[in-house]
């Protein structure tokens, strides 16, 4: 038995046959090897019965050897929906024309609204955006996520702190937080500057109290650098110390460099793959070929397309390839000797103050075995040692 329903797709008609042949036509009909079903009888000399489209040429020859007489009641299937629709033509293109201007306007950006900044700083993010290609008129899905766009501007300007991107319909809505005014220092009570680490002072800037210590001088943690207690004895008083303390320090690190090391960079090549993507199935709609490249990232970024306020089960899909190369890097050891320190040195700074710098430095240890150098080197740093110290009363110096 034939599955019915594929006969849609090419089209089948519902046949109404009177006269006094009617087993007669049916016969002829079996023996033509025609296909017939939903055969119903209407009375003695009626019957309505369906066939496919292809067959109604085999039937005419049969009608013209019988009593009978047809009449076609109904035309169903895809080839008469089409015939129907190309008779409506008119109608379905501004249909079809007022459903993609409708999913147009759906998908551009209509509106950009900023909250919490003054009137410069907004002006600054209405710059941002424009560069960035956020305005008003553009397609949604052409332009940066709200992710993208938030990690844009907040690079950018230096006067927020916050700002988060959030689309709405068609609005993005930009809630800003700015950077406030540093409240007033705070007022210190009476306090000494002592030594925070080991060092041999090497200058002196002080705005309050009285030095304890000279140049070239020897200290230890906690010593007192300069004192809050100011004034002759008997008719002493007690300040906030202030001023900075420059001391030489020391400092060791351990470095190890391999002098063979490969890493993968990207060579500028890319390909970019697009698709529209209906629930889970993605059609390819351009890019299309073999992958050319061998290593290869891959970065996908999905927007959903909406109508009016509701989000469509249609997302807009791109994926960028991009080419990479495994790169071989091979030392001397002089060679990996420089890039050793150089990381030694990086590594120290990373730990220091802004102000602090290295003043020299000394290789305490050098081997290379097992394919690595191994660096042990001293550092002598100019830094800062002075903290802030209260002073409690009845506390002697």
């Amino acid at each position: 038995m034939r599955n019915q329903w594929i006969y849609y797709f090419s089209g089948y008609v519902t046949v109404k046959v009177t006269g006094q042949g009617l087993e007669r036509f049916l016969n002829h009909l079996t023996r033509k090897g025609i296909y017939i079903w939903d055969v119903k009888k209407h009375g003695p000399e009626s019957l309505t019965l369906k066939l496919a489209l292809d067959d109604v040429k085999e039937i005419r020859p049969i009608v013209r050897g019988t009593e009978c007489k047809v009449e076609f009641l109904r035309r169903t299937g895809i080839p008469f929906f089409i015939k129907r629709m190309l008779k409506n033509s008119g109608f379905l293109i501004g249909a079809f024309l007022f459903s993609a201007i409708i999913f147009l306007l759906s998908n551009t950006i209509w509106g950009i609204e900023i909250k919490g900044a003054d009137p410069a700083t907004e002006h600054k993010i209405k710059k941002e955006l424009d560069r960035i290609g956020v305005k008003t008129g553009k397609l949604r899905f052409l332009v940066e996520e709200p992710e993208g766009i938030q990690r844009a501007i907040t690079n950018s300007i230096d006067e927020i702190t916050w700002v988060g991107v959030e689309l709405q319909g068609t609005t993005y809505h930009l809630q800003v937080v700015e950077k406030t005014i540093p409240e007033k220092p705070e007022e210190y009570g009476p306090q000494n500057l002592v030594a925070t680490k080991k060092a041999v002072i090497v200058d002196m800037f002080v705005e309050e109290g009285q030095p304890k210590v000279e140049i070239h001088d020897h200290v230890k943690p906690g010593q007192i650098l300069v004192s809050g207690e100011i004034g002759k004895e008997g008719e002493t008083k007690t300040i906030a110390a202030k001023g900075e303390v420059f001391g030489e320090t020391w400092y060791r690190s351990e470095v190890s460099l391999p002098l063979k090391s490969s890493f993968q960079v990207f060579n500028g090549n890319e390909k970019r793959k697009h698709y529209l993507k209906f629930g889970d199935w993605p059609i390819q709609v351009w890019g299309y070929g073999e992958l050319p490249y061998k290593q290869f990232k891959m970065e996908e970024e999905e927007k959903q397309f909406q109508f009016l306020k509701w989000k469509l089960p249609i997302t807009y899909v791109e994926e960028t390839y991009r080419e990479s190369e495994q790169l071989a890097k091979v030392y001397s050891e002089q060679e990996a000797i420089e890039v050793a320190k150089e990381m030694a040195r990086k590594d120290i700074k990373n730990g220091l103050p802004e102000d602090a710098r290295i003043k020299g430095e000394k290789i305490l240890r050098q081997t290379t075995q097992n394919g690595k150098v191994y660096l042990s080197i001293h550092f002598q740093v100019i830094e800062n040692i002075a903290k802030p110290y209260p002073i409690i009363q009845g506390e002697s110096e």
